[in-house]
């Protein structure tokens, strides 16, 4: 699997702040937001810098009844090959419902959703994967989302969950260690069990995110500082293993460059004192 090292989510507001940053080495653009014929130049010039870009989708659905639209693949599958990326990536997620067949409207969510932890939803899930993988020029990594809420008869837990989908796939996995603090507070979920449960020789890559506890509620903003909690699971993953890339995903309230460069070295250190970690023991 590709080492991607250390990375930053790609933003127009932050264009020249990312270009002026040193140590990263690779950047993840929302594949939904750029032209494959009209890069935008400092995205461009990234990639004439040697920077590896990666084009990560939040639209194909692919926990959805529905198979995947093949226009929504092909759009995909052009941002790769314009990109020359090494891999795409997606979420473990539905975002509409309804529509022909259906009885009712189709319906846009705006919003990712969860995706039931039962057995009928993994196999429509493994299928929707499985067409998405033949539709696109590169490997398919799938992201674990922040959930909202917790379907009533789940009969797996999250490792579990995307244990099976690998097992039954082979599709990779982006681990957002933002998301499994979420998950934490606000449904009770132990990071440390889902990662036990995970295959981790199936990471591409990871996501680390900030974000802000308001009345006992964490909520997923990518919109603050990386707090020490999402570190520490970021940690105990590490403790596993060392994946091949990590993240910093800012998506609202850009800082100024400093404090990005501080929060990717706060990020290479936690990863780089689990790998001596490792080795001591």
């Amino acid at each position: 699997m590709q080492r991607l090292g250390t990375g930053i989510g790609w933003r127009p507001e932050i264009a020249a702040e990312i270009a002026g940053l040193s140590g990263v080495d690779w950047v993840e653009v929302v594949a939904e937001n750029i032209c494959p014929g009209h890069l935008p130049p400092a995205l461009r010039e990234l990639r004439e810098r040697g920077t590896t870009v990666v084009p990560h989708g939040v639209s194909l659905g692919l926990g959805g009844a529905e198979r995947p639209a093949e226009g929504r693949l092909t759009a995909l599958a052009e941002r790769a090959v314009a990109l020359d990326a090494p891999l795409v990536t997606e979420h473990i997620a539905f975002v509409r419902a309804g529509g022909p067949g259906t009885g009712s409207p189709l319906l846009e969510a705006g919003h990712l959703l969860p995706v039931p932890r039962t057995l009928d939803a993994l196999d429509v899930l493994c299928e929707n994967v499985r067409i998405a993988q033949d539709a696109l020029p590169v490997p398919l990594a799938l992201e674990n989302i922040a959930a909202l809420l917790s379907w009533p008869g789940e009969e797996l837990t999250e490792g579990q969950f995307l244990s099976e989908l690998v097992e039954r796939t082979g599709v990779r996995l982006l681990i957002d260690v933002a998301n499994l603090h979420t998950n934490h507070v606000n449904q009770g979920e132990d990071p440390a069990v889902a990662l036990a449960e995970l295959p981790v020789e199936a990471i591409a890559y990871v996501h680390v995110a900030g974000g802000v506890e308001r009345d006992g509620v964490w909520h997923d903003s990518h919109a603050h500082p990386v707090t020490r909690p999402v570190l520490d699971v970021l940690a105990e993953l590490c403790a596993r293993t060392t994946p091949p890339g990590v993240l910093l995903e800012r998506d609202e309230d850009f800082p100024e460059g400093a404090e990005l460069a501080g929060e990717l070295d706060a990020i290479r250190t936690v990863v780089e004192e689990a790998r001596h970690g490792r080795r001591a023991a």
